[in-house]
């Protein structure tokens, strides 16, 4: 009878969030959130046999550049594998968001100039306003962990280049509410590294990163050991831009990640 009952408040969540198309996805569903400024994409996975009665961690990852756009699908190429096999899913039942940055927007509030050559340079900003994707990410983090099955003291968030970019924003932007994070070949300027001291993070870079150069994770990491905070840096000497395939591979990432909880 009980897991009846939770089947049909699975089945009714879904209707209610979800657009008719995603209902038939047994794994990440389609759904979009009507921010201020924009209609945001995103992907969401429920855990397995979800429960609504239940409080559960969820996770928010931030996508690189080139999964930019509307379609609610590009958003999910690196990382969304991670979670759904077999063994994660029974292990780490947890919410995961992936939402997808438009096109003209960007996650991180970070000046870009390209040379002669094509060679990018980042300039990062402290404080500003937010980008309106990273406004209306703001909106839905605000929105989801007000549901009463969101487990308030496990809220985790991540990404990979620009959304390595966009997850350091988004630490010094709401500092009290993750229990820890990751970035993947990101970066930021250390005049905001005080912002975001207090939480566990873990930063991912490779050595010979030609789009986003790894002096920024050393000098985040150097900022955050000089203020004692508790950051791991794993630095991968062969790797180019997509240290991400790496990072994903490391066998601690998740039982790191999820063992963070924030005192109440």
């Amino acid at each position: 009878m009980r897991e009846k009952l939770q089947g049909i408040l699975v089945a009714a969540l879904c209707m209610l969030c979800c657009p008719a198309s995603a209902q038939q996805s047994p794994d990440f569903l389609k759904q979009t959130f009507k921010a201020k400024e924009l209609r945001l994409p995103y992907r969401i996975l429920y855990p397995e046999n979800f429960d609504p009665s239940v409080r559960y961690p969820v996770l928010f990852f931030l996508h690189g550049r080139g999964e930019s756009g509307t379609d609610n699908e590009r958003q999910l190429t690196h990382g969304s594998r991670l979670f759904l096999t077999d063994s994660v899913r029974k292990q780490y039942p947890a919410i995961v968001i992936f939402p997808q940055c438009p096109e003209d927007s960007y996650w991180a509030n970070v000046k870009i100039s390209t040379d002669p050559a094509g060679k990018r340079s980042f300039r990062f900003r402290k404080g500003g306003k937010p980008t309106k994707a990273m406004q209306s990410v703001l909106e839905l983090i605000d929105e989801t962990v007000s549901r009463q099955y969101i487990d308030r003291s496990r809220i985790y968030v991540g990404g990979l280049s620009m959304g390595g970019m966009g997850t350091y924003e988004l630490l010094r932007r709401k500092p009290s509410l993750f229990a820890a994070a990751f970035a993947i070949c990101g970066g930021d300027t250390v005049a905001n590294v005080k912002r975001y001291r207090k939480v566990p993070l873990w930063i991912f870079h490779g050595g010979n990163d030609d789009v986003v150069s790894p002096a920024f994770s050393q000098a985040i990491v150097r900022e955050l050991k000089r203020r004692e905070a508790d950051v791991k840096f794993t630095l991968y000497p062969e790797a180019n831009h997509n240290s991400w395939d790496s990072a994903f591979s490391e066998p601690q990432l998740l039982d790191w990640l999820f063992s963070h909880k924030k005192a109440n």
